[in-house]
């Protein structure tokens, strides 16, 4: 590996920690501000229940008595038959969910995604349990919601297979509210509404809070990689990461096209073609909850469409897999919740989009290992950047066949080394090398590089997929677990990620080999080295299918490298070339001659400088 190598890597690894470094401290800001923002409210909400419960903290404690339940007959007969009541449990389902709902509030309590398993093999439930709501509080009195009220719900089978489900509750005097929904035969897009009758309101507070389930190996990862997104109408998007011991607000004044609550491999979202109003979000991860990985609180206006006596209003409740294909299929960039590259790296996601997603689905259309498919497609982007491959190995190739020219230079210039790089860049002109020939070809590679780095721990089609030792390549593999966690490195021992080092050291000692080295710069010999081994840390908690991808990669570029330098690459023809390039007039790029103007200015900078002189007391 030359200078121009070890330089575009580098780069690659300050792009990498620049962006973790800009990424945190903007989200530290954005956090901050919202913070403060619900403080004050939480402040003024708490001030406002406290007067509001004063009297009751007062009142003296009673006993239940006959007379109490006396007076609760009574009181139940002046009310709607849906202000009391007992819960009940119904289920919908079609070949891809399992919901279970309560008669108290008409919502899902139990959301199970039929097809998978979470890590221990148990059913698959997004959500389960108290704390999972969605209900709309209604101008009706004094705010009631729909969550206090109890539903009667009808259910019947659609022609087309299509199941719904029907939750009414009377409220008297000509009141009355139904909350609909509608699970297609084989989907995972629910249709929801809500019909208002008797009751008037341009728009209704829609609550939904989700705690989402523990599903994978990682907690820690998990929660990593648990996101809220959001789109609006007029296409804007954004998404904030959850993080442990962290609370969240996001406010968006609206029309939001679609809310979506994404943990690693599975998400929910709410969708509403029209547009929702106004979206309060607060989002939260606690550490030392073990079966939560993070809540979603979220208040969303939703506008409801005059009729009359009878109003509606209608939305879609996605509950499903982050399957790329499947959220692509409704086209309405669903498809954002599966990270495929953001920040300054957000450039990659149109390289998995266009090529790497289509010709991973190209190739499983007719293979079914994954292991397989990952192996063909590494050879088939091998075989795609083969071409710049040969180019950075030519001009590896042409400073091997300069080296005793240089040599020569070196020793003519001794230790002025601003002298030495003026006539190395004379020399490399006057045969037609281009210094940068190494590194701008192995550039065009990186984008690959990252674009594989952001796919492989989201795509779920490798999710609980075996290869050899690794149970799930969709995390990372372990031969050895600690018990305790080394600093830079983690608690365990990745036997992939053990691999993909040391075939990356051994490219690295093979370049080096093929490579001349500048005695004037000992530590470029030992830099192809050392970053192998920091990522080695990096690596070691990331998925195995990422790691076995890079491991082969490195295979292949060894081998790769074997059969160019042996049957490509004539370094006597190339000398010969570059011989005869000294007959031919000299062209100087733009370039380098401002890299030449700048090395002079520099150069005579140096001689009208005074020079420091040590004087003995």
């Amino acid at each position: 590996m030359d200078r121009n190598q070890v330089i575009g890597f580098s780069l690659l690894g300050v792009l990498l920690i620049g962006y973790l470094w800009y990424n945190s401290y903007e989200q530290k800001q954005y956090t901050e501000q919202k913070r403060a923002k619900f403080v004050a409210d939480s402040i003024a909400g708490r001030k406002q229940k406290a007067d509001s419960v004063a009297p009751a903290a007062v009142a003296p404690t009673a006993t239940v008595t006959a007379a109490n339940d006396s007076a609760t007959v009574a009181l139940r007969a002046t009310q709607p038959t849906s202000y009391y009541g007992q819960a009940q449990t119904v289920t919908l389902e079609n070949k891809k969910l399992a919901l279970q709902f309560s008669t108290k509030g008409a919502f899902p309590v139990t959301a199970t995604v039929k097809g998978y398993k979470t890590y221990r093999g148990k059913p698959l439930n997004l959500f389960s349990g108290a704390g999972n709501v969605l209900s709309a509080t209604l101008p009706f009195d004094q705010g009631k919601s729909t969550a206090d009220l109890y539903f009667t719900p009808q259910q019947r089978t659609e022609a087309n297979g299509d199941k719904t489900i029907d939750f009414s509750a009377d409220l008297g005097a000509g009141k009355k509210v139904d909350i609909i929904y509608t699970l297609p035969a084989d989907d995972y897009m629910m249709r929801c509404s809500v019909v208002l009758t008797g009751i008037s309101a341009n728009s209704v507070p829609l609550v939904w809070n989700t705690n989402g389930l523990h599903t994978e190996k990682d907690m820690e990862n998990e929660r990593m990689n648990t996101q809220v997104y959001y789109r609006n109408k007029d296409g804007e998007n954004d998404y904030f990461t959850v993080r442990a011991d962290e609370e969240k607000i996001l406010s968006n004044n609206g029309p939001m096209h679609w809310f979506g609550f994404r943990k690693q491999y599975f998400s929910s979202a709410l969708i509403n073609d029209d547009g929702f109003g106004k979206a309060d979000v607060k989002y939260m991860a606690r550490q030392a909850d073990t079966t939560v990985v993070a809540q979603n609180l979220a208040k969303i206006d939703l506008p409801m469409k005059p009729g009359g006596n009878v109003q509606t209003a209608s939305f879609k409740w996605f509950i499903g897999p982050n399957d790329y294909n499947t959220l692509h299929s409704y086209n309405i960039d669903l498809e954002d919740m599966v990270p495929l590259g953001y920040g300054i790296m957000a450039f990659v996601k149109y390289i998995n989009k266009y090529a790497i997603i289509p010709l991973f689905y190209f190739l499983s259309g007719f293979i079914g290992n994954i292991i397989i498919i990952i192996m063909l497609m590494t050879i088939f982007i091998r075989l795609v950047l083969s071409f710049f491959t040969y180019k950075s190995f030519l001009s590896s190739a042409k400073m091997r066949v300069m080296k005793p020219e240089l040599d020569e230079l070196r020793a003519k210039c001794g230790d002025d080394q601003q002298k030495f790089s003026m006539e190395q860049m004379k020399l490399y002109r006057s045969v037609g090398v281009n210094p940068l020939g190494g590194c701008l070809p192995m550039l065009f590679q990186l984008p690959i590089l990252l674009a594989m780095y952001y796919l492989f721990p989201s795509f779920i089609e490798f999710r609980q997929e075996r290869f050899l030792w690794a149970e799930d390549l969709s995390t990372y593999d372990s031969v050895l677990d600690f018990g305790f966690n080394i600093p830079l490195y983690g608690d365990h021992v990745s036997l992939l990620c053990l691999l993909m080092t040391a075939s990356s050291l051994f490219v690295a000692l093979y370049n080096r080999n093929m490579t001349p080295q500048d005695p004037n710069n000992p530590m470029m010999k030992y830099m192809p080295f050392i970053f192998p081994v920091i990522l080695m840390g990096i690596f070691n908690k990331m998925a195995a299918a990422l790691t076995f991808y890079y491991t082969f990669s490195n295979i292949l570029s060894i081998v790769q490298q074997f059969i160019i330098q042996k049957y490509f690459i004539d370094e006597k023809a190339i000398h010969a070339q570059l011989q005869e390039n000294r007959n031919k007039p000299a062209t100087t790029s733009k370039w380098a001659q401002k890299l030449e103007e700048m090395q002079k200015m520099q150069a005579e900078r140096a001689k009208t400088m005074p020079r420091r002189t040590d004087k003995k007391k």
